[in-house]
């Protein structure tokens, strides 16, 4: 009886760590560099003569950034598709005159 709890214990325990083990192996790769930063842009369709052009009324438009570029996440950053701590700290008391 012991042995069948051993291994009812023992095919359980992976399967309720699995989702923390896979989080712990994915955390980092948010830190390395991506495939989509190295997207350039291309220059507008250009339409042989003779057909008609597309409506680009509603296209949309990449903004430029305006302003300093963030600096690159570090190792201890947590990535941007994890959620934040929900532990609040105690605020200190104020000081007495």
């Amino acid at each position: 009886m012991k042995f069948r709890a051993a291994w009812a214990l023992a095919a359980v325990v992976p399967v309720l760590s699995g989702c923390h083990a896979l989080r712990a192996l994915t955390a980092e790769s948010c830190h390395k560099p991506q495939p989509y930063q190295k997207a350039a842009s291309v220059p507008p369709l250009k339409i042989p003569s003779g057909f008609n052009s597309p409506n680009t009324a509603n296209a949309l438009v990449v903004p430029a950034l305006k302003g300093p570029t963030p600096p690159p996440p570090t190792a201890k950053d947590p990535c941007l598709d994890a959620p934040p701590s929900y532990v609040v700290p105690h605020p200190m008391p104020a000081p007495k005159d």
